[in-house]
């Protein structure tokens, strides 16, 4: 089931939406743009949730809250979580976070292997979305946009250019920059930024400790600091990666700093977490220590993000930083 959280932050957001509900100017699509964990597809969620129970008493309101939690509201379509292959297989799983069949993807060699979005996919969401109606809305939520295919980006525009009645689209996304503009110039474009430290406090039921390291962590993102409360096991984990970016810094030999960067050998998750990590506690080592690796650590950046080697980066930044 999809839980449909507690909004946090975004007052400002959030009153632009209901003042559309207000003086009933819905557009047929929205882009709900920013980083990261800021709680766009709960803001979705909230709007998609007014706009199917607008006009009905307190108890069948009550009624559209819950089938829009399981996913089963007749005028809801939702394109979150995807099928992967040997990914991500869990029927039971993906569809507490998509209600669009994805029968699909198995079939397929490719998009099916990865967390992208194709024309198949477009083209199963765009018959559902013929489908008549029961109430004045119906809403059409797709989780970060980006993940399309131009292919199915294209198929995408051709639906916001002539979208059926009533229908309205709420889009997030984590990268608007690699959008169409075409695509962009359709929708109503509201901007996400981080919250404030007063807003993710309540949040948290943490010892002092812990509620200082979520916060620093989660930089005006609830869900990540919603997600650290929730998980002590990731919490455990993200500490595990602090102390070891911080041992990297205060390490006294070459071979100390090359194990502690060992991760960095292979992108993905872990690595991820390393290298924010580093920049994390780099802000914490005192100014003469941090401007003079500062500079070391953006130029290893910045060819981490190349195809240059990354055992000769991982060499150069551990030899500067013992200088």
């Amino acid at each position: 089931m999809q839980k449909l959280r507690t909004i946090v932050g975004h007052s400002k957001q959030i009153s632009e939406l209901q003042r559309d509900i207000d003086i009933d100017n819905i557009s047929h699509a929205y882009l709900f743009s920013g980083k990261r964990h800021l709680g766009k597809m709960t803001v979705a969620y909230w709007f998609a949730e007014k706009l199917l129970s607008s006009g009905f008493s307190s108890e069948e309101q009550e009624r559209v809250r819950n089938s829009i939690e399981r996913l089963t509201h007749p005028d809801l379509f939702v394109l979150d979580a995807l099928w992967i292959e040997k990914k991500q297989e869990d029927l039971v799983f993906l569809s507490h976070y998509s209600n669009i069949s994805q029968a699909h993807r198995s079939k397929k060699s490719s998009p099916a292997k990865t967390n992208t979005i194709g024309i198949d996919d477009i083209r199963v969401l765009q018959e559902r979305l013929h489908e008549t109606g029961l109430g004045k809305w119906r809403c059409c939520l797709i989780r970060s946009i980006e993940r399309m295919q131009d292919t199915a980006a294209n198929a995408f525009l051709k639906i916001l250019e002539e979208p059926p009645v009533g229908l309205v689209f709420l889009l997030t996304t984590e990268a608007q920059s690699s959008l169409l503009p075409t695509l962009i110039s359709r929708t109503r474009m509201i901007n996400f930024y981080s919250c404030a430290y007063s807003d993710l406090q309540p949040l948290l039921e943490e010892s002092d400790e812990d509620m200082s390291f979520i916060l620093h962590l989660a930089k005006g993102a609830p869900g990540i600091a919603q997600n650290l409360s929730d998980n002590p096991d990731a919490l455990i984990r993200e500490k595990q990666v602090y102390s070891a970016a911080q041992k990297f810094w205060e390490a006294t030999n070459l071979k100390e700093r090359l194990s502690l960067l060992a991760p960095l050998n292979e992108r993905g998750e872990e690595s991820e977490k390393l290298l924010l990590h580093l920049a994390l506690t780099l802000q914490k080592q005192t100014s003469s220590y941090r401007n003079k690796w500062t500079k070391a650590f953006i130029s290893f950046l910045k060819g981490y993000k190349t195809n240059a080697n990354r055992q000769l980066l991982l060499q150069r930044l551990a030899l500067e930083v013992g200088e």
